[in-house]
């Protein structure tokens, strides 16, 4: 237990086997020569309320402390969530893919049923093994008060992380498959509508089967809430320290493998929505992509439009991609319909520059047209003026500090003034210094907190008519200030690995190995790691 408090990570591992060896219902193999046959396989459990009767706390006992009545009412939500989660994934099973197997003629062919309840029979069976060791704990409850150790035992073995991270991958595609059953099969249709209608809670499928991925969150609410009520000094404290952590590390590595795979099936259907001479232009692999909101100004800094985008960021090309989420309502209903996209705009990441607000006479040395190449009304165009971004905020600043220039001359005159003038003497003029410097803090407000989340773009257009390079101003709203500090880093980084001819691509074992910081943007933040997800390296 020393091992655990020193924070390491061999301390960590140290615990957990010796958590797991106080267990008494699952007892882990020899580490060292069964790991193979540990993880090998899964039991197929069958569940019996004469043998393993289900969890039941029994009546509370008198003489107990504030904590200890808490502790027992959270471990009987514990013991309710499971239940409830553990039928969910049975009524999958039996009112869904056995009858769609059995059914005669076929609605479905095998084929399709497979993949869209992939896993869900080993999950079951993992949660069926716990249920079942569950059981035992709560029965003892009273004389050990220990659930951490039980939580380490059932879901720290990488067969669980396999099965889950199996259905998560697969969620997605498992959606899509509904989704186009439903539209070709109206027999299927019928057969989901049907099912949803003679449920007790009406839960569409899609409901249930989102229930694993949001399974481990709920367990980690349930246990912080048990940690709370724990004290120090408490047999149960430091193995539901190390369930916590067993937990929150398995989340975030299915919330990761669920963005990845979210961000593969949408790059695939934008590659269906465009054309084969678009598609071509991208090579690379996807680094990043987001809906962000894109907002079109008006010569006067009125917004006139806003319109979610979605955003992505490639190796070689910035995409920009309309949304539609049109869809028939009786299939909407019973299974969420991903969005369309439709190209926008696409453009070489090297000819895309992120223009802060200021900067525009600086770095636009093209004919620069307002929002995706509207051009300024009588045909003008103005190279370097503020249209875009925060309304004319830096033009306006721009402004304030000259007339605070001048009225500090002012300011110098009326104190030479010889004769007494009602409001004109130095204490008005004094005052109208002040005001003046109020409003240039209350702009420069203005300007960085625009900045923090608005992300514009300088993107390279169509030529003119007499040739010349014509670019336009794209003004995206990020969801929050490090989601703007991410898509600014990693594109420049991206251009980096383009302009360098040092820069290989990697195999996955030299990627591992990789790991050197590299500060980025204004805000001096440390990006670690994030070469690694680049999968470059210098030579």
């Amino acid at each position: 237990m020393k091992a655990a408090r020193s924070g390491t990570k061999d301390g960590l591992e140290k615990t957990k086997i010796a958590v797991m060896r106080k267990v008494s219902f699952l007892q882990r193999k020899d580490q060292m020569g069964n790991e193979k046959e540990d993880d090998a396989g899964y039991l197929d459990v069958v569940m019996s309320e004469e043998k393993h009767p289900p969890p039941q706390l029994s009546s509370m006992p008198q003489g107990l402390t504030s904590q200890q009545v808490v502790r027992r009412h959270i471990l009987g939500s514990i013991i309710q969530s499971e239940r409830s989660y553990l039928e969910s994934l049975r009524r999958i099973l039996q009112e869904y893919h056995s009858p769609l197997m059995d059914a005669d003629p076929r609605i479905l062919s095998s084929r399709k049923i497979r993949p869209i309840f992939y896993r869900i029979r080993e999950i079951t069976q993992c949660h069926s093994m716990f249920h079942i060791a569950l059981a035992s704990r709560v029965a003892e409850w009273d004389t050990s008060e220990k659930i951490g150790d039980l939580f380490v035992a059932s879901f720290s073995k990488s067969m669980v992380l396999d099965v889950y991270s199996d259905y998560v991958n697969n969620f997605t595609n498992a959606m899509a498959l509904i989704k186009k059953a439903c539209m070709s099969k109206p027999a299927f249709l019928e057969f989901l509508k049907r099912k949803q209608a003679s449920s007790v809670d009406r839960i569409t499928l899609y409901g249930l089967m989102v229930k694993p991925i949001q399974r481990f969150p709920q367990f980690i609410l349930l246990l912080q809430d048990m940690l709370k009520n724990t004290p120090k000094g408490h047999v149960d404290r430091l193995p539901l320290q190390l369930a916590l952590t067993e937990l929150e590390m398995l989340a975030e590595k299915l919330n990761e493998q669920k963005r990845v795979a979210d961000q593969i099936a949408e790059t695939q259907q934008l590659a269906r929505s465009v054309s084969d001479r678009l598609l071509s232009k991208v090579t690379g692999s996807l680094i990043l992509c987001e809906t962000l909101i894109e907002t079109v100004y008006g010569e006067r800094g009125q917004v006139l439009k806003s319109k979610e985008r979605k955003v992505f960021l490639f190796e070689d090309v910035l995409v920009c991609a309309n949304i539609n989420v049109k869809s028939p309502p009786d299939i909407s209903s019973l299974v969420p319909i991903g969005p369309k996209y439709t190209m926008k705009w696409s453009a070489p990441i090297q000819q895309v520059q992120v223009v802060e607000v200021g900067q525009e006479g600086s770095q636009n040395k093209e004919t620069l047209f307002p929002q995706s190449g509207t051009k300024w009304p009588g045909g003008a165009c103005l190279s370097g003026r503020n249209f875009m971004g925060p309304p004319r905020l830096y033009q306006e600043l721009q402004e304030l500090q000259h007339d605070l220039s001048v009225v500090e001359d002012v300011t110098l005159l009326v104190g030479t003034l010889q004769g007494m003038y009602q409001n004109l003497n130095t204490t008005v003029a004094q005052d109208w210094c002040l005001a003046l410097q109020r409003l240039i803090r209350i702009k420069e407000e203005q300007i960085q907190s625009a900045n923090k989340c608005r992300l514009r773009l300088q993107v390279p257009g169509r030529p003119d008519k007499s040739g010349r390079p014509v670019s336009f101003m794209v003004v995206l709203n990020t969801p929050s200030p490090l989601s703007k500090i991410s898509w600014v880093n990693r594109l420049h980084l991206a251009k980096i690995a383009l302009r360098n001819q040092g820069w290989l691509r990697p195999d996955e074992s030299e990627r591992k190995s990789l790991g050197f910081t590299v500060v980025l943007y204004r805000a001096g933040v440390s990006i670690e790691g994030w070469i690694q997800a680049l999968g470059f390296h210098l030579q």
